[in-house]
């Protein structure tokens, strides 16, 4: 029989032989971590709005620091095209989103597809207008895909929906739970789908050639009006070949 105090000595040297392999496992199945969890490295954005705060990407404003528009958190890492895109969001009032496929317009301002990230998670009036739709950044098409919508955006950039990928009323109860909700963007030619929480909230095929992007910019949306606190962690991402 090994003693006890032996015991709780391989106990120790095990855990500290697997946390390396804990810290790494974002980074299996072809995923990678876009943040490192302790700075802001591979992010640019205004540093009187974004921080790190207990391993946690956080953009807040303030009645005393407030955005006059909606500035973005930009991944520095350059343009993506084919991907599956997954994070962890908690927020705490106000309005956020995932920009993907984005123009960097510069000053921390962007155009294009959002996954938006809203509070409450769905419009009583309409709960179609949910967490997780799919939005155009001021590019001038609205809400392109709302929630347990499969929309196709046709050459003439008209909106067809064409068909229903979840029932609304299924939607309404699984993206109010928890206060972090799980997050999937996959993107893949010019087929969009966004996922909160396990469940697919909408999908777009956009065949408007004029308008469509196959490739851009990353970032995380802090929004104008109220003061607001939006959370990000767990922020992985696979390139799709």
């Amino acid at each position: 029989m090994i003693p006890p105090r032996f015991n709780k000595v391989l106990l120790t040297a095990l855990a500290t032989a697997l946390f390396p392999l804990a810290l790494n496992a974002a980074e299996t199945d072809g995923f990678k971590s876009l943040f490192n969890g302790k700075d802001l490295t591979g992010w640019s954005g205004n540093p009187d709005l974004w921080s790190v705060q207990e391993g946690v990407l956080v953009g807040q404003t303030t009645l005393e620091k407030p955005t006059k528009g909606n500035t973005f958190l930009v991944w520095s890492g350059g343009e993506l095209k084919d991907f599956e895109l997954h994070a962890s969001v908690k927020l705490e009032g106000g309005n956020s989103g995932i920009q993907y496929r984005s123009k960097d317009l510069g000053n921390w301002t962007m155009a294009g597809y959002q996954c938006d990230i809203r509070t409450p998670v769905f419009d009583q009036k309409d709960p179609k207008n949910c967490l997780g739709k799919i939005y155009s950044e001021k590019e001038g098409r609205g809400q392109m895909a709302l929630g347990g919508e499969k929309v196709v955006f046709d050459k003439d950039g008209k909106k067809n929906v064409v068909g229903q990928v979840n029932e609304v009323e299924k939607l309404t109860k699984v993206l109010e739970q928890g206060e972090w909700k799980d997050v999937v963007i996959i993107a893949h030619g010019n087929h969009l789908t966004h996922k909160v929480n396990g469940e697919v909230v909408c999908e777009l095929t956009d065949e408007d050639e004029a308008k469509r992007a196959l490739s851009g910019h990353l970032g995380l949306q802090i929004h104008a009006g109220n003061p607001m606190k939006v959370s990000f962690k767990n922020i992985q991402i696979k390139e799709l070949k």
